[in-house]
């Protein structure tokens, strides 16, 4: 019996200890010195994303209730209640939560699908190449990305490993409805007039429901009397585009979903 114990206790080191080996990409141990070679936007937060991942070698936390939606809710409130939650298993490979950024009161509201390397890496909403895009997109249609919030449905990135890459998951139905308090808890604290859903991910996050992105983009839609939302495509779809003019062209069209946000922004600046 001994003996057959201490062959359970060593298969379950073993499989620990690779599951623990593909949670950063490349196949680097997890240092600050070889996620600050690799990832240079995540310089200034890889030391904090070893602890994290210490500490989900260490043990499995209990799950953490988290209070109702309420009007004393403030961002950074939100945001330290989310580092801790483990409301689902996404919690368990991933660096970090990846909370939303922006004004307290935005008057929009951008939602996309989950924190893709770099941000899992980073912290940060939208710092990689679809945030790259998303930036220059916004500018041609004449928004400040300073001005909006900018956060995803799902705050835990979704992965699965491929060698020495980390290869992006679709969140299934149960994971988005498992963080969506996270995100009604953020649009209750910053009541913004538009939000945008960039992907079928954030659709169904904004909407509560499966919502087809090409059936409803490109036309304001009602939340409540005081919010509209907005469907689009999120900026990572225009990077899978292979042929360069369907991409030109999807990217025009994501410009012009963005230019109703901005006819919106001016309207409500004129109004204020």
């Amino acid at each position: 019996m001994r003996r057959t114990t201490a062959r359970m206790a060593r298969r379950t080191v073993g499989h620990n200890e690779a599951q623990m080996s593909w949670n950063f990409p490349e196949g680097h141990p997890i240092t600050p010195a070889s996620a600050e070679a690799d990832r240079a936007t995540a310089a200034t937060i890889a030391g904090a994303a070893n602890e994290l991942h210490q500490g989900h070698r260490d043990e499995e936390p209990a799950m953490k209730a988290h209070p109702a939606k309420s009007a004393g809710d403030d961002l950074n409130t939100l945001r330290a209640e989310a580092a801790d939650c483990r409301d689902c298993h996404l919690w368990k490979d991933a660096t970090q939560t990846v909370f939303g950024e922006g004004p307290a009161h935005a008057p929009i509201m951008l939602v996309g699908e989950q924190p893709g390397d770099k941000e899992d890496l980073a912290g940060k909403p939208f710092v990689g190449p679809a945030g790259q895009m998303l930036d220059r997109a916004l500018k041609e249609a004449g928004i400040d990305r300073d001005r909006v919030y900018i956060t995803n449905a799902v705050k835990h990135f979704k992965f699965v490993p491929r060698g020495k890459i980390r290869l992006h998951q679709k969140p299934n139905t149960p994971e988005i409805k498992a963080c969506r308090q996270w995100y009604e808890r953020e649009l209750a604290t910053i009541k913004p007039s538009l939000v945008v859903a960039m992907g079928a991910t954030a659709a169904q996050s904004v909407f509560g429901k499966i919502t087809p992105v090409n059936k409803n983009r490109g036309h304001l839609i009602e939340l409540d009397e005081n919010t509209q939302a907005l469907v689009t495509v999120h900026p990572s779809y225009l990077l899978r585009l292979p042929d360069e003019d369907a991409k030109a062209q999807e990217y025009d069209r994501f410009v012009d979903d963005l230019k109703i946000a901005a006819k919106l922004l001016r309207k409500l600046a004129r109004a204020a």
